[in-house]
């Protein structure tokens, strides 16, 4: 018999030609089993391996039972019982039939492509990744190690045959396959697509708390915008040439000039009337700030001077403080402290006339109330604030007043409420250029939202899917990353919940306190429970 196994890109076997329907696997531990034979080099397993995997807190009876039925389950899905051997207690996978992984296909091909450097071997070698490794399991346990080693492979692939656009559809952040990209557009004379590259790295690096293009890089883009043409380089452009700088010298650790390039940066957005470039050059101010425990002092003294001398700009500078704000507001005693200062900095908002001034000052104080437990002082606030931020044009001060009424709501217990919310908030967020941080704390709450475990499955798969893109925040993440470890906890898919929780501990380490600590170990708590009670219910699958 032919048995052809897909691992790369998706889960599919076939028989001689013919595939297995989807619905064969529909028992989970069944298609498991399969699977790990499938990526384990040998195709081949000790039983006590298998029940360590799948139950580690099973007793070795329970477990043994667990697997018996699992192999049953894959012999049945299969249609031929010897295609899953138990010799002793070793479980093999088609040792008498002719076995295709594609897996194994790509890895001989990439061993040979990467043993001669040969461009089209490299790209044949390129051609039979379909994806990684079984992506519609992205937080099993056992998958993770195979898959980042696959990955890592297909981009030695890549890299070696100088693929750089496939290296750039698996890693937009890559920096040396965009580098090559801008250094052959320029070239070929097209200065445009070079500053289309830059821009796009630039967005991809910036994400995650700061982080811009190196030296060279930054070098490369000058060049490009230096290059003659009938079309004079935007004054945005060169803006975006200042702030890559500004972002280096914050990282080498140079505050001084990192807040003193923000600072002009800023102004010359600001004479321009580039909204969004004010608010980035603002957010790289608010960073210098931060890492200098000085974040508050500034926040203070920026909305003063911003509401009282330059109004029309109050919601971009401040569009740019979004992450820091979320997070000292939701710190420990942080808001507490914020809303004190809120309360001054209303009546500053409103002496000055400052619509944009007092919509903020309002949800910083709905959002405070809401922390406090004060549903109807929340209610109140947080409803003047989208009301405000509305009259100004602000998306994402409105945005986040939208996700603070959705959060009431659903304390509440009003989905039909929250899920009205939400969808007002995502259609608002998907305008704004602070979207990649807005849409996907967004989706934590439809999670929560979800009004039945179907709803509940695909939205966790929208938002894996927006995280696997790599254009989300890590940090504005933390609200989903949490919101589906708990809803998986909660349904019983106590496997997927694990490496989600670590992934999130790790994004929540990104910055010295805040409160994804404590959500990753209230998460921690719930998976615990989900744990024990699945174990008290079955000794079985």
């Amino acid at each position: 018999m032919r048995v052809q196994i897909q691992l790369l890109g998706g889960f599919s076997v076939g028989l001689d030609g013919q595939v297995i329907p989807a619905a064969a696997w529909r028992r989970d531990r069944g298609a498991a089993l399969v699977k790990l034979l499938a990526v384990t080099r040998s195709h081949r397993i000790h039983r006590e391996q298998v029940m360590e995997a799948f139950w580690p807190d099973l007793d070795p009876e329970a477990a043994g039972a667990n697997l018996r039925k699992a192999i049953h389950f894959a012999r049945r899905a299969l249609g031929a019982n010897d295609l899953i051997e138990q010799t002793a207690d070793v479980i093999a996978l088609a040792l008498a039939a002719d076995l295709e992984i594609d897996v194994d296909a790509f890895e001989a091909a990439a061993k040979l492509a990467l043993r001669g450097s040969d461009p089209a071997a490299c790209e044949a070698a390129a051609d039979l990744y379909a994806g990684d490794l079984l992506p519609d399991d992205p937080y099993v346990d056992w998958f993770e190690t195979p898959r980042q080693a696959l990955r890592q492979r297909y981009a030695d692939v890549l890299r070696a045959g100088k693929l750089w656009q496939r290296l750039i559809a698996m890693d937009p952040a890559d920096e040396q396959a965009q580098c090559a990209l801008m250094q052959a557009a320029l070239d070929a004379g097209n200065r445009a697509e070079a500053i289309r590259l830059f821009n796009h790295l630039s967005q991809s690096l910036r994400i995650d708390l700061g982080v811009g293009p190196g030296a060279e890089t930054v070098k490369l883009y000058e060049k490009a915008l230096a290059v003659p043409s009938i079309d004079p380089v935007g004054l945005s452009d060169r803006i975006r040439a200042s702030l890559a700088w500004g972002l280096l010298h914050l990282q080498s650790g140079d505050f001084a000039k990192a807040a003193q390039v923000g600072r002009e940066t800023r102004e010359l957005a600001m004479g321009a009337g580039l909204a969004r470039e004010v608010g980035e050059a603002s957010a790289l101010i608010g960073l210098v700030a931060h890492m200098q425990g000085q974040w508050r002092e500034l926040f203070r003294a920026e909305f003063i001077e911003w509401v009282r001398a330059k109004p029309a700009f109050v919601s971009n500078v401040f569009d740019g403080h979004l992450c820091l704000a979320e997070f000292c507001l939701c710190s420990a005693k942080g808001h507490h402290d914020i809303a004190a200062s809120a309360r001054e900095l209303l009546s500053v908002a409103e002496g000055a006339g400052s619509l944009a001034g007092r919509g903020l000052a309002s949800l910083v104080l709905g959002e405070a109330a809401l922390f406090s437990g004060q549903l109807a002082e929340a209610e109140r606030m947080l409803t003047e604030a989208e009301k405000l931020y509305a009259q100004v044009g602000a998306i994402a001060g409105r945005v986040l007043a939208l996700q603070r009424l959705t959060e009431l709501a659903l304390a509440r217990g009003q989905k039909w409420q929250a899920g009205r919310l939400i969808r007002r908030a995502t259609t608002l967020a998907q305008s704004s250029w602070l979207a990649p941080h807005l849409l996907i704390s967004l989706k934590g709450l439809e999670v929560r939202a979800a009004s039945t475990p179907e709803k509940m499955a695909a939205t966790i798969q929208e938002g894996d899917r927006m995280l696997s893109a790599g254009h989300s925040c890590q940090p504005c993440s933390m609200t989903f990353r949490t919101a589906a470890a708990v809803a998986l906890a909660e349904a019983g898919e106590v496997e997927q919940v694990n490496r989600r929780l670590d992934e999130a501990e790790r994004v929540a380490g990104m910055w010295n306190g805040g409160p994804w600590v404590a959500a990753v170990w209230e998460a921690r708590g719930v998976q615990r429970r989900a744990e024990q009670s699945e174990n008290r219910r079955h000794g079985g699958i």
